[in-house]
């Protein structure tokens, strides 16, 4: 079976779908992929991944290729992240801007040398590259930052830019237990460290393909790189060795929560490129259209390199613009939602803001917390948001990691 499987309707299913139903998923709709939103719920879910493990089915990413002659030079012109300084066997976090300095989309990246590439084995792959640059993009923006980079890619062929997406099914274990599972798994020699990434070695399993000390819920974590063939058998195998550490199936709502407690970004809901901006949403008209600065990450924007979008970046840093700051409710009431105005009195006051993300916290004891794009804001001003058309709720601006 060629995955991803496209069903009636246009939506598409990954190589685990069938294990999704198997062990109860709650399938949705999400991005055009039938995906489980939870399995048992999402604060169980989420719970679980926070104190002992969690397996997630992230195979509606993406996944590129990038080889050729100064490959680490031609990324860095269109990243925000000083790519060169990235050693072979690293990964980082990146924006990419438009001309006009609106992100596009962000990704993860990891920097191999031939050899491991090659030892991976799961992609046909004829270069003569030293240097292999590969990346994971947003589901929903595959085929927009496919079309980007082919855009700057240089006349010369010299750059090849190769979308391993269809072919590829993602697993990410995480948690306090990823570590304990995956030497159980694959061996103590694929447990990899954080934000390190190597091609699969020699196991029991016979597996062969690529491993990142990476994922989004701010836990310990892998993400494991696979043919779609070998996608179930190894689903089943990390579920099956995996149970007596306390490892479980996470669905998507979890996945959104677990990344709200570490504050990280959502691509289309914190950020959305005003060329794919509908404006269907709660915010105001290009609300979203944000620069690195703003989004106040505290990695992957170096600014001792030249990249496209960077003046808007630096007119960002000289002025008094909204950044991206948690909130944690002091009070009681509605949750935070996107689409909240933020103010700074309890009734009346300056709107200074609309929150992008929010929700109950689970490990928190189901605190109300959020992220909005805040004027002139600092880390533990007390604030109020309209939580519900009638009353509003104190939260106290922080800087995340909520937990």
């Amino acid at each position: 079976m060629h995955y991803p499987e496209v069903m009636d309707g246009g939506l598409q299913r990954t190589a685990c779908f069938d294990e999704h139903v198997s062990c109860g998923g709650k399938i949705v709709d999400f991005h055009g992929f039938e995906l489980p939103i939870w399995y048992s719920s999402i604060k169980e879910e989420h719970l679980a991944t926070r104190s002992k493990a969690g397996l997630f089915d992230v195979s509606h990413m993406g996944f590129f290729r990038f080889s050729g002659p100064d490959v680490l030079q031609w990324l860095q012109g269109l990243a925000t992240q000083k790519v060169s300084g990235i050693t072979s066997g690293r990964c980082a976090y990146t924006h990419f801007l438009d001309e006009q300095g609106s992100i596009i989309d962000d990704m993860i990246f990891s920097v191999a040398d031939r050899q491991s590439v090659i030892k991976s084995q799961c992609w046909h792959w004829n270069n003569h590259s030293e240097t292999v640059i590969l990346g994971v993009p947003n589901a929903s923006m595959i085929g927009v930052m496919k079309e980007w980079f082919n855009k700057y890619l240089p006349e010369s062929g010299v750059i090849t830019l190769e979308d391993l997406s269809d072919s590829t099914s993602i697993f990410a274990l995480q948690g306090p237990a990823s570590e304990a599972i995956l030497s159980e798994v694959l061996g103590d020699n694929n447990v990899v460290a954080p934000f390190r990434a190597q091609a699969i070695e020699d196991n029991d399993m016979g597996l062969k393909g690529w491993i990142q000390g990476t994922g989004y819920t701010g836990e310990r974590g892998f993400e494991i790189f696979i043919l779609n063939e070998e996608a179930p058998r190894l689903w089943r195998t990390l579920l099956d060795k995996g149970a007596s550490h306390g490892l479980v199936p996470v669905g998507l709502g979890a996945r959104d929560t677990l990344r709200l407690e570490k504050g990280y970004l959502l691509s289309g809901q914190d950020f959305i490129w005003p060329q794919l901006d509908s404006g269907d949403s709660t915010l105001p008209e290009g609300f979203l259209d944000r620069d690195s600065w703003q989004t106040n990450v505290p990695f992957g924007l170096d600014m001792e390199h030249d990249f496209i979008g960077k003046h808007r970046v630096e007119e960002s840093m000289k002025t008094d613009t909204p950044r991206w700051w948690g909130l944690r409710y002091l009070g009681k009431g509605p949750l935070p939602r996107p689409g909240k105005a933020v103010f700074s009195d309890s009734e009346g006051g300056d709107e200074i803001g609309w929150m992008t993300s929010g929700g109950p916290s689970p490990s928190l004891g189901n605190c109300g917390i959020g992220m909005a794009y805040l004027e002139g804001a600092s880390e533990g001003d007390k604030v109020f948001v309209q939580a519900s058309p009638r009353g509003r709720v104190e939260a106290e601006i922080v800087r995340p990691p909520f937990i």
